[in-house]
């Protein structure tokens, strides 16, 4: 990523961490993704949610609905990825 890419990047993560509550998220995501992205982005976290519950890549399939390509994505991430994943759910699951 270059450094002009990785200032808008950080723009962008400076916003998320600026909202207040789930009714700002709402507003501010519904804004500035597509339906399409919002879903795949949902998405993606309810696969890695099932995957650390120790569901199968099929079981997953079969729940989430979520293609095989994205589930072993995830599954990609969860293994080798920054521990992103795990940190946020972690967290979910101390709420």
């Amino acid at each position: 990523m270059n450094k002009t890419d990785k200032n808008a990047v950080n723009k962008l993560f400076d916003a998320i961490l600026l909202l207040k509550n789930r009714e700002e998220c709402d507003k501010f995501f519904e804004d500035i993704f597509t339906i399409q992205e919002l879903e795949a982005i949902s998405q993606r976290l309810d696969v890695a949610f099932k995957l650390y519950e120790g569901k199968s890549y099929s079981e997953v399939n079969r729940i989430t609905k979520a293609s095989t390509a994205t589930i072993c994505r995830v599954g990609k991430c969860i293994n080798y990825g920054n521990g992103g994943y795990k940190m946020i759910i972690d967290r979910m699951n101390e709420v």
